[in-house]
């Protein structure tokens, strides 16, 4: 590859063994969808043989592995960090590491979009630095590091790579999904969300809301359960912000 991944090992803290998981973990659909296979010349930065890969394969697996296996590790890890917290500030310090903005600017850290292998048209388009394609590339290679080293080198990357966010996340309070939210869509001239309860079961001690959040003219409502009506606010806030993250038109 003419990328030096030797580059990325070192900004990953993390050589792999096995080098085609991580250009699979680079390789978005764009670029498989027009090459069948491709040589590789790893032998100049990896002193291994040229190989013959299939890029017909793309990181969409990767990335499925690599979402679900960064969630459990960070959330191992602010719950053995964060002792003080409840359950409903953990979910909301979870969703904020692991959100779509906060991938793409870690992947931005590690110089990961000079690796990605693209199309044409999306390279020509600035695909490189566009934060889906950079958010979903960045699981994709935990995904890689996974099925490469294990779980426990994959906590080790990620305890690295998240340190400073995590620590800073000691020092200042998550700022509120619904705050979030609103400033968002006044930003761009939309009407409020909406936020309304749809049923409440159980005790009067040990109730669950469920409540949904409704943007009408972006065509987008979500609900989520929690013990509060507070708490399922916040939750269904973060749903459409991750809805939003995942591609609606804001």
């Amino acid at each position: 590859m003419k990328a030096d991944l030797n580059k990325l090992y070192h900004n990953l803290g993390y050589q792999f063994s096995n080098p085609e998981l991580l250009i699979t973990a680079l390789t978005h659909r764009s670029y498989s969808a027009v090459r069948a296979t491709a040589k590789v010349d790893l032998s100049a930065t990896l002193n291994t043989p040229t190989k013959t890969l299939d890029f017909g394969v793309n990181n969409e697996r990767l990335e499925f592995l690599g979402d679900a296996a960064l969630g459990y590790v960070i959330t191992e890890e602010i719950y053995n960090k964060f002792q003080q917290l409840s359950e409903h500030e953990l979910t909301l310090m979870r969703a904020n590491l692991v959100r779509g903005t906060s991938l793409s600017e870690l992947a931005r850290s590690v110089n990961l979009g000079g690796h990605i292998r693209l199309g044409q048209g999306e390279r020509l388009s600035g695909g490189q630095t566009r934060d889906s394609i950079l958010a979903d590339a960045m699981e994709a290679v935990f995904g890689a590091i996974l099925l490469d080293g294990g779980i426990e080198h994959l906590r080790k990357v990620v305890c690295f790579l998240f340190k400073e966010r995590m620590d800073n996340m000691q020092e200042m309070p998550v700022q509120d999904c619904k705050t979030r939210l609103q400033e968002i869509l006044q930003a761009r001239a939309l009407a409020l969300p909406v936020y309304s309860i749809i049923e409440i079961t159980g005790q009067a001690h040990q109730q669950i809301f469920t409540v949904e959040c409704k943007v009408e003219e972006l065509d987008l409502s979500v609900q989520f359960q929690a013990s509060s009506r507070k708490a399922a606010e916040k939750l269904a806030a973060e749903g459409i912000l991750t809805a939003l993250e995942d591609g609606a038109d804001v």
